[in-house]
């Protein structure tokens, strides 16, 4: 067995390191963009985070519960390159018989604090490297924003990944929109599930979703981030649109013509 595919799949990034491979369009107008070089410092950083503070190894269920956002796919690729199980869609309150998570990257930590053994807060708005919400901290959550710059450059050790270990689970409604519907991928399946995305070397691709604001909802989280895998793996770059520049978005399409110039997508 090898350390997590991930690694490797991610190693396009540093090929032109200055060029945009992030560009994040969320609320009031924010934008951000990240380099390959710088990218893949923040994806490091959080797999050393996960491995050496959080003691993610493979097998490990890593629960993220945010709402697509460039943040999310960061800890998403960190936790791979861990060989965590990733799972998007469970709820503080859902009763899916899913394996209960180990560790939470959340934006809602008073939601999860004394649910599960450890929980880590994600503060969502811009470049923030602090937990900024209305509430203080519940006691024992891990600010992993402030937390999270404190680690090494370079991944350290990597135990080894067995090719049947999941790498992916994700949980939703199901045709009816009442039933619980549960997709999973194994890393022996992941590079092929992203690359399924059909991106192409130097292209710029939009991925936009329609989840609310303040949900973390399975669908479309797991579609960007097979999006965002499959075109780094491509060596391609992701606009990636949060929920409420998406909505607006498919409500002016004058904007997204305007987005698709500006950004040279396509």
């Amino acid at each position: 067995m090898a350390s997590s595919p991930i690694v490797a799949a991610l190693a396009p990034l540093s090929l032109d390191p200055g060029r945009p491979r992030l560009t994040w369009y969320g609320p009031d107008g924010e934008r951000i963009e990240l380099s390959g070089a710088v990218l893949l410092n923040w994806i490091t950083k959080c797999t050393n985070m996960l491995v050496e503070e959080l003691d993610v190894e493979p097998g490990t269920r890593v629960l993220l519960d945010l709402p697509v956002h460039w943040r999310a796919a960061v800890w998403a690729l960190g936790a791979w390159c861990a060989g965590a199980e990733v799972s998007v869609g469970s709820d503080p309150d859902d009763t899916v018989a899913v394996p209960a998570p180990e560790v939470v990257l959340t934006h809602r930590p008073a939601a999860w604090a004394g649910r599960v053994p450890l929980v880590a807060a994600v503060a969502l708005p811009g470049l923030a490297r602090r937990w900024d919400g209305a509430e203080p901290l519940p006691a024992g959550v891990v600010d992993a924003a402030a937390a999270v710059m404190s680690f090494g450059d370079q991944i350290g050790y990597l135990p080894p990944v067995s090719d049947d270990e999941q790498a992916l689970r994700a949980v939703g409604s199901g045709a009816d929109g009442d039933d619980a519907a549960e997709s999973r991928v194994t890393y022996g399946e992941l590079l092929a599930w992203a690359a399924a995305t059909g991106h192409v070397a130097g292209a710029r691709t939009l991925v936009t979703t329609g989840a609310s604001a303040d949900q973390a909802t399975p669908a479309p989280l797991a579609t960007a981030l097979q999006e965002c895998l499959g075109a780094w793996a491509a060596d391609a770059s992701v606009v990636l649109s949060g929920a409420d520049h998406s909505a607006r978005l498919r409500e002016d399409p004058a904007l997204r013509a305007r987005l698709v110039t500006q950004e040279q997508i396509g």
